[in-house]
């Protein structure tokens, strides 16, 4: 099917302009300012007079919990919720049952993919204190990198922060991007222990940012910077949380320079320590959502280039999981569907402009995962896009939610922005509320010389 969308402002590479968009086997055929077609070409037109066309939101930090934990989640409900959010590439975290672990099952996680995702999709190697010489034959042209974020589900060492010794051999032998959780196990023990001791299993949620606290953030990702500096690697730091860990980042002109890069995530944009008392376990995450003060800091080094993109972190848990006190209460959430309404809310509150928007949820995205011919609106490229209406308002409800686990934690919320119509490859894959059901996305390739 080809697509002509007429007269829509096209938010691409720093810049906003009203063009036509002719969209062809899978592909962006032309950019102009008006596209004339034959009187008996077969094409759908679609009116953009009003709206927005963005690149698809490529989200480099996902939980779909397909295989093993499926009671949550799968790739097929997940992948929906996505389109119609208006993500179209998702890259996988490996803390599935069995943990991601083995070549073997790396690619039984990818078949799945191809016969159930709609939008794109990549899977991170899993990596531990155990697998090492099985991580290092990850191909990283048609995987996106390695990492050990969500491995401390089933893992009793913890996370690689914790071990300079471990990180430095790695460091000194891989080449694959490599994309980490940083947060100090000790000091996050030790301030368990102190409130377990005031209130047993009943500690209040809004001490979770005082048991998973700025020091265990900052700490731990010190500790890996200066390793990974000795190395010169291409390392990637997900969820960085605090103001004070964003400032250990370095601001550098072209992205793809950079071989040290960071992300925040939406939550940690949104949300802040006074949320709590209303939300509680619906918004306890790993690293935990800081103080208002670490929102704006992060925002801020969004804008200043110290942190380079924006993630979700997507990890959804049903609602009996999250429910119970704060140790029963596990850690996580869904975003996918919402995190693009969200940091349009952003844009209208004058916090973060439009082109930065695109530029940290899909540009660098491309840029830091050298991703093929994906990430802009360009002739040639796949066609992965999104239309929105910045002046359309609703509601997030359970009944409009695609997430298999039900929920959301901006349920009630009401939004500015809403997501119309959602392209993977050409594909007309989300259409205003309706998904189309079997259309499937691509395995993402990407650059060797990472």
């Amino acid at each position: 099917m080809k697509y002509l969308i007429k007269n829509i402002a096209v938010v691409n590479e720093g810049k906003t302009i009203y063009s036509d968009v002719l969209i062809n086997n899978q592909r962006i055929e032309k950019i102009a300012n008006t596209i004339n077609l034959p009187a008996n070409a077969e094409v759908k037109e679609i009116n953009g007079e009003n709206l927005h066309l963005l690149p698809g939101c490529i989200d480099d930090q996902v939980h779909f919990r397909e295989p093993g934990l499926t009671h949550k989640a799968t790739i097929a409900s997940e992948s929906k919720a996505a389109a119609a959010g208006g993500i179209t590439s998702f890259m996988d975290m490996p803390n599935t049952i069995p943990n991601t672990l083995t070549q073997k099952l790396l690619e039984e996680k990818y078949a799945i993919a191809s016969e159930s995702s709609v939008v794109n999709y990549s899977f991170f190697m899993g990596i531990n204190q155990d697998n090492l010489e099985e991580a290092l034959l990850t191909d990283p042209e048609n995987v996106c990198g390695i990492t050990d974020d969500g491995l401390y589900f089933n893992n009793d060492h913890g996370i690689l922060a914790n071990y300079p010794d471990y990180l430095e051999k790695l460091f000194a032998r891989t080449s694959i991007l490599t994309a980490l959780h940083s947060e100090d196990d000790s000091i996050i023990k030790s301030n368990t222990d102190k409130y377990k001791k005031e209130f047993g299993d009943n500690i209040p949620f809004n001490h979770h940012h005082l048991i998973r606290t700025e020091e265990a953030c900052f700490v731990a990702t010190q500790r890996v910077l200066e390793i990974a500096k000795k190395h010169n690697n291409r390392l990637h730091f997900f969820h960085i949380s605090t103001q004070k860990e964003a400032a250990l980042f370095e601001q550098q002109q072209n992205i793809r320079d950079k071989r040290i890069t960071a992300e925040a995530c939406v939550h940690h944009l949104w949300f802040t320590s006074e949320d709590y008392k209303s939300l509680g376990a619906h918004i306890k995450w790993n690293p935990a959502v800081k103080t208002p003060q670490d929102k704006e800091g992060l925002i801020q080094a969004l804008i200043d280039n110290k942190i380079d993109i924006i993630a979700t972190d997507h990890a959804p848990h049903t609602i009996e999981e999250k429910s119970g006190n704060y140790t029963k209460a596990m850690s996580g959430g869904p975003l996918v569907q919402h995190a693009l309404p969200a940091l349009l809310e952003l844009y209208h509150q004058n916090k973060l402009p439009l082109h930065k928007i695109v530029e940290k949820t899909s540009h660098h995205v491309a840029e830091i995962y050298r991703l093929k011919e994906r990430g802009y609106i360009r002739e040639g490229y796949f066609a992965d896009m999104v239309i929105v209406d910045l002046n359309n308002i609703w509601t997030a409800t359970k009944e409009n939610s695609l997430y298999k686990c039900g929920w959301s934690p901006f349920e009630n919320y009401q939004f500015k922005s809403k997501v119309m119509k959602t392209f993977v490859n050409g594909q007309l894959v989300y259409d205003t509320g309706g998904i189309a059901e079997n259309t499937r996305g691509m395995r993402l390739k990407f650059e060797r010389d990472r």
